[in-house]
């Protein structure tokens, strides 16, 4: 317990640093370790079936300051994204339901909150205190991290969404080489 509020004093002092932040990319992009829990409407979100899109994913819990501070960003972003094809999760480490449904209900969210009331999946994650949020990209690899809070709905933040969203579209990232040889062997033609 004496680590777990040590780590949160350390992100919070530096949460006010990190709100004018951006992403920090993982420059390995390693695979999202893929797990399953249910929201607060007990409907059950696998990581892996939102593979294509790009994942925005928060660890946070209702006690820490600067998870409860970039919330109303965050729910500004759906209200963005989710026209958009892109997904936003919360997963709330370590709480009972009731009090995160409380919480949700209080601040007006309507993305998924998902319940880890075990704390056992943020182990998987390479996490550093709460807030910590992942970006997964439409091909399953990590691709941003942010440590402490933000705003999630800054113009700069949801166009780095977009940019990873459409870098998908690409026939090499697709994995669709063969087409991609076409275009580039493709005769020249004038006008």
């Amino acid at each position: 317990m004496r680590y777990i509020l040590t780590l949160c004093l350390s992100v919070l002092s530096t949460s006010v640093l990190a709100a004018g932040s951006l992403l920090t990319p993982l420059p390995h992009m390693p695979k999202a370790p893929d797990f399953s829990l249910s929201d607060l409407d007990n409907h059950s979100h696998t990581l892996s079936n939102y593979q294509g899109k790009v994942v925005v994913l928060n660890f946070w819990a209702t006690w820490c300051p600067p998870c409860r501070a970039e919330m109303p960003s965050m729910q500004r972003a759906w209200e963005v994204m989710r026209d958009e094809d892109m997904l936003m999760l919360a997963v709330n480490v370590g709480e009972r339901e009731a009090l995160v449904r409380e919480f949700s209900q209080n601040m007006a969210v309507s993305f998924p909150m998902l319940l880890d009331d075990q704390s056992s999946i943020m182990r998987h994650w390479p996490a550093r205190g709460l807030p910590t949020t992942f970006v997964i990209d439409p091909q399953g690899r990590i691709a941003y991290r942010a440590i402490g809070e933000r705003r999630w709905d800054r113009p700069e933040i949801l166009n780095m969404l977009r940019a990873l969203k459409n870098s998908a579209k690409s026939p090499i990232d697709a994995g669709h080489e063969q087409e991609a040889l076409k275009v580039v062997k493709a005769p020249l033609v004038r006008d």
